[in-house]
């Protein structure tokens, strides 16, 4: 399944981008469901640095799943090549609780739409291979598989664009 946001943060590409590939532990802290970012491993790479981040979610979870749901489902395995010359990642998330069921990966694009202003455009993919949940009945996979991807989609989109906004806060704060 598709992803898809675009944002504009006003503030100059370079210091958008910049900031983004190397102040995310410090604009994660301003996110209200983001506990916090660790950077596991940053290499200096041509035509950019490659970032392994861990995200780890601070968010209540309903009762009703709070049994099937455990802590470390709400972290993921953020893997991310920059190039500094196209001003774009490329990314690949990861989720320890469920490695082998889910792949999400695309690119983050930043493009100058004036000089103070930055458009930030996430575009990727989200596939699930609900037959390999723990729980679901192979029978209901495939007829299930892309309403939980539509429903992933729908919740993960307005978290993409918060970022945005968080690092519009964030730089706004630094001035």
């Amino acid at each position: 399944m598709r992803i898809h946001a675009d944002s504009i943060v006003r503030h100059p590409l370079q210091i958008v981008y910049a900031a983004y590939r190397d102040r995310l532990p410090d604009i994660a802290r301003t996110m209200p469901d983001v506990r916090e970012v660790q950077v596991i491993s940053r290499e200096v790479g041509d035509p950019g640095p490659v970032l392994h981040n861990l995200w780890i979610a601070d968010r209540d979870v309903p009762r009703v799943v709070a049994a099937v749901v455990r802590p470390e489902m709400l972290r993921w395995d953020d893997y991310a090549r920059w190039n500094d010359a196209e001003t774009h990642v490329d990314w690949r998330l990861s989720i320890p609780a469920f490695r082998e069921q889910v792949r999400c990966s695309g690119r983050n694009a930043f493009f100058a739409e004036g000089p103070d202003t930055t458009r930030v455009v996430l575009s990727g993919e989200l596939e699930i291979d609900v037959a390999r949940v723990p729980g679901v009945p192979s029978l209901l996979a495939r007829r299930l598989k892309p309403r939980i991807e539509d429903f992933i989609v729908r919740l993960l989109t307005p978290n993409l664009k918060q970022t945005n906004e968080a690092l519009g806060r964030w730089l706004d704060a630094q001035r």
